[in-house]
């Protein structure tokens, strides 16, 4: 039996564990006919992250679940992996390129590449090393990239797949352009923020000199743009203009008016400005109407085609043609106008809609069996509430542009002949067209969005296309742990991905979490300076107690506020499991395990308290309320084991009775191993440590059996017996400390029962614990109660002589003493609330306070006398 040192000190455990687990080759998650799979996929933190709370959160609800299900039997799969997110990496490098006064282009896509792939090697570990602090149990033999071999070879396929099924075209459509970024990006990442701005309504006269048309606009550079004015068809005011034409204020160029159902009537004047290239309600109404399509602004949302406001930047533009139309009398009025203003999810920049070639996914034939699965409960969302967020959303969803301006990513699979324009989508890169076999082709230079290769995570991470062994046995895998805030980022399109081309939904269930938020509920930022480093976190308090305050505080779906103090409590928590560790082992002379085959009554309790405890943990695992499972668990060892048992079996411990002794010492190493089985998931390091240094049997904690119910130490009638006593101890504890009376007075101990034997068979643990002196056991309240101090619980009135707890005369002389001190403060107070010039002059809230103080000085004088009346 190894000895535990005094004091429990992480820095020196937990590398020294972790390596163990990973020598012993526990993480590794075996193909075992005999045992059925448990599999989550780990949603791949960025190559350029470094761990943060939001992962330690995601990662470490991840690792309890896996853990559980490795110690219940499962061959439990933690498949980890990164992302190489392509707008942030390349981001990084372009940062580092411009220090050296450098730009891509000035070293061309393969040497940019390749400076890409140098800081992915150099840097792209860290993240998974501190994954690794954390505790994670993943299978690091499986750790995949969404570029390699394996992932790339799945991403080719699906494009080609599903371009061959006419799921996939480039087309020209309104886009979502980051100007920043200079790239394309889908509907879901884009932000839309609520920002103040103006309504500028600007006249547009009719090109007959008729008359005039109002139109009202948030943007008013876009008007170089327009190519028509809409009203509706059903509009009298204007149906006599329907045909004609406008000029177009500050540019001269004369444009159509149409009608169009999609204007409303009832909206601003009922007159609409299209333009086609920067707005998808007017690219569509221009189809219908066979208006011209301009771009005014190019991928730095600099003007062009803007005449004398070629070059502008869109905001300096924007001030320019305002004072122009002042100027020409052409700005009829301006109000402010609040409105959502879409931004990029990475940079926060305002997104332009503008018209752009680009490649597209068609969603309505893909959501048709997504949206199936989830509404005939194949896939489960939890909390249940997101269900409907994701199937508003498939039901709504638009086709996804993939394609993004950058380098760095899974380039798009298709050629284009420069002589008869067909486009060649296969498997293999080819040298010819394949309609008419010219050799003038050229590859498209964009690479796909960072989420198409997300989407297939599940199962290419597993060998997809190949039809490998791990794919049959771990997938579906079976739950997806993430935040709400990427359900149509990911898990929308993981799902409809798995369901087209795997025919199986990816995971039965998504697990939902919040976000963590600072003491104040704000979300947490490098920019606001209100961020916490996990990784500081485990260096001050240890992984465990870091694992175990996110843990607790966490219900699924919900924010939850992180306090350091919290990281603090959870220290001492593993301290307390520490210390009670120390006694256990110092106390033990058994060198097997085992249960004796006599019990106590004290026995009998905590053995019941702990069988029923494991159910409680297993329901709540299995419904995934990991926080409700974890304060049980740290109730139990606190409460029950701690504070109460170890206490019980003193006696015992410390008797020249070596059965007495030896049952003690089994009950005591049952629990407690038991106890660090069922908190090994959320405490891994602290358990393993100390089952490692215990009597035990197996090589390890990680891989030890999780406890299960056992109905022959279910004993719920000596369970409730026993919590009978220690209802009256805690009551005559409780009455002696309000007393102020030291464990050494041991009065006389009256109980008035009807159930008799539960307290006769109490009388050692009612003497021992609650300081009793002689224990008399009735079914009727005495006669005389005079000079006796009363308690009363659910199961007994119990009675104390006063005499016997306190020296009556010394304690009148002290509640004396403090009666003329309260008396006198309160004099003092009262003349001060008699002073007129105080009430009237000072602020209410300092005399709202003086009052409170006086009304406290009452109370407390009215409870002095009320004991000392009682000493008599």
């Amino acid at each position: 039996m190894k000895e535990l040192p005094k004091v429990y000190d992480p820095q020196q455990v937990e590398k020294r564990i972790y390596d163990m687990w990973i020598k012993g080759n526990y993480f590794h998650a075996e193909r075992d006919p005999e045992k059925k799979p448990f599999t989550i996929v780990i949603p791949p933190p960025n190559v350029t992250g470094q761990l943060h709370l939001g992962h330690a959160f995601d990662e470490t609800i991840q690792d309890v679940l896996t853990r559980y299900k490795r110690m219940d039997g499962y061959s439990a799969l933690w498949l980890p992996g990164y992302d190489h997110a392509g707008i942030a990496t390349q981001i990084k490098v372009e940062e580092q390129l411009r220090a050296e006064g450098l730009t891509r282009f000035d070293l061309g896509r393969e040497a940019f590449l390749e400076r890409v792939w140098d800081w992915k090697n150099r840097f792209g570990d860290r993240i998974v090393e501190q994954l690794k602090t954390l505790g994670s149990s993943c299978d690091w033999e499986r750790q995949r990239f969404t570029m390699d071999d394996i992932c790339a070879k799945a991403v080719r396929k699906t494009f080609v797949d599903l371009y061959q099924k006419g799921l996939i075209y480039k087309g020209k459509r309104i886009i979502n352009w980051c100007p920043h970024c200079t790239t394309a990006l889908s509907d879901a990442e884009v932000e839309y923020v609520d920002k103040p701005g103006h309504l500028w309504h600007i006249r547009y006269p009719l090109a007959d000199g008729s008359g005039d048309l109002i139109v009202a606009t948030t943007r008013p550079e876009t008007m170089l743009g327009d190519t028509g004015v809409a009203v509706n068809p059903n509009d009298e005011r204007y149906k006599d203009i329907v045909g004609k034409t406008c000029i177009l204020p500050l540019v001269g160029r004369e444009i159509p008016i149409v009608a169009d159902e999609y204007v409303e009537m009832d909206f601003g004047t009922g007159c609409v400005k299209m333009t086609p290239c920067h707005d998808p309600n007017d690219f569509e109404v221009a189809m219908r109407h066979d208006l011209e399509f301009l771009l005014i602004l190019d991928e730095n949302a600099h003007i062009i085609n803007g005449g004398k406001y070629n070059g502008m930047d869109r905001y300096e533009c924007r001030k320019a043609i305002v004072e122009d139309l002042k100027e020409q009398g052409y700005l009829v009025s301006v109000e402010d106008y609040g409105h959502n203003v879409g931004s990029c999810y990475r940079c926060h920049n305002d997104v332009e809609p503008l018209s752009s070639e680009q490649w597209f996914v068609k969603m309505e034939p893909l959501a048709k069996e997504a949206i199936r699965v989830v509404e005939e409960g194949e896939v489960k969302f939890v909390p249940e509430r997101f269900a409907k967020t994701y199937l508003n959303w498939m039901y709504n969803v638009r086709d996804w542009c993939i394609s993004r301006q950058l380098w760095w990513g899974h380039r798009i699979p298709a050629w284009t002949c420069a002589d008869c324009g067909h486009v060649t989508v296969t498997m293999e890169d080819p040298t010819e067209c394949e309609a008419c076999h010219s050799k003038h082709i050229e590859r498209d230079p964009d690479v796909l969005d960072t989420w198409f290769s997300s989407a297939l995570w599940p199962f290419s991470t597993l060998g997809w296309p190949e039809d490998t062994p791990d794919l049959n046995y771990f997938y579906p895998t079976d739950v997806l742990v993430t935040g709400y805030d990427i359900i149509f980022f990911w898990v929308a399109r993981m799902i409809f991905s798995g369901c087209e081309q795997m025919k199986k939904y990816p995971f039965h269930t998504v697990l939902i979490h919040g976000i963590i938020r600072d003491p104040q509920g704000k979300k947490m930022s490098k920019s606001a300076g209100n961020g916490v480093d996990p990784v500081e976190m485990i260096d001050r308090f240890g992984a465990d107690a870091l694992r175990f305050n996110i843990i607790t505080g966490n219900s699924p779906g919900n924010d939850m506020r992180f306090y350091v103090e919290r990281c603090e409590a959870m220290r001492n928590f593993a301290n307390k499991i520490w210390n009670a560790s120390r006694f256990v082992m110092m106390n033990l002379s058994i060198e097997d395990v085992g249960l004796p085959e006599t019990l106590e009554l004290e026995d009998r309790w905590i053995l019941s308290k702990l069988n029923s405890l494991t159910a409680e943990v297993r329901e709540n695992l299995d419904k995934y309320e990991l926080g409700i499972a974890a304060q049980k668990i740290y109730d139990f060892l606190w409460d029950s084991f701690c504070d109460w048992y170890i206490e019980l079996t003193k006696p015992r411990l410390n008797s020249g009775d070596e059965a007495a002794k030896e049952s003690a010492q089994r009950v005591l190493l049952y629990v407690l191993t038991d106890t660090l089985k069922l908190l090994h998931p959320f405490m891994p390091y602290i358990t393993e440590e100390i089952f490692q240094a215990l009597p035990h049997e197996g090589e390890a904690l990680i891989i030890a059996p999780f406890p299960k119910y056992d109905e022959a130490l279910n004993f719920p009638e000596d369970e409730a017996a026993f919590e009978t006593i220690m209802d009256a101890v805690r009551a005559v504890r409780s009455r002696r400390a309000e007393m102020n009376v030291p464990p050494s007075r041991k009065p006389e101990l009256i109980i008035a029962a009807e159930n008799t034997a539960v307290f006769e068979a109490g009388r050692t643990y009612l003497s021992k614990l609650a300081y009793a002196g002689e224990v008399t056991v009735t079914t009727t309240v005495p006669t005389d109660t005079e000079g006796m101090v009363s308690v009363v619980t659910d199961g007994a009135r119990m009675f104390m002589p006063l005499a016997q707890l306190v020296d009556l005369d010394a304690e009148r002389a002290r509640l004396s003493k403090e009666l003329n001190k309260a008396r006198g403060q309160l004099e003092g107070q009262r003349k001060k609330l008699a002073n007129e010039n105080f009430v009237s002059r000072a602020p209410e809230a300092v005399v709202n306070v003086e009052r409170e103080r006086a009304a406290k000085l009452e109370a407390l004088i009215a409870n002095l006398e009320k004991s000392l009346s009682a000493l008599g």
